[in-house]
């Protein structure tokens, strides 16, 4: 590990400085954790942390919130997070049937429609 990369931990996890990301990079972190065999639990708990943290402000947190919820039921993590980010629309349009019955399992709003 560099020198930057092990000042930035103790510099996130003690709060002395502040610092954000886009939803795509918590989309991206979520992949990197999944293709490291994390399980489903664990990301879960892991993004709760790092969105626990006084210090992190994501941006579009709200919809984050949402995007690991409908996670922690079973929708795939980005799937969850177009959805979450389409909330104030009037719905979410998808080629992806599975996607779909997925959402309607989970209740997502905006509700998740197949395109014709």
């Amino acid at each position: 590990m560099t020198g930057s990369k092990r000042s930035l931990q103790p510099a996130l996890l003690e709060g002395r400085t502040q610092f954000t990301a886009p939803p795509t990079v918590i989309l991206e972190l979520v992949w990197v954790l999944e293709s490291c065999g994390c399980t489903r639990a664990d990301v879960a708990g892991g993004l709760r942390l790092l969105f626990g943290l006084s210090n992190f402000k994501p941006k579009e947190l709200e919809a984050l919130w949402f995007a690991l919820a409908c996670y922690e039921r079973g929708l795939d993590f980005g799937d969850s997070l177009h959805i979450a980010l389409s909330a104030k629309d009037d719905g979410f349009v998808t080629f992806d049937r599975a996607l779909v019955k997925q959402a309607e399992k989970v209740g997502t709003m905006p509700r998740a429609a197949e395109a014709k």
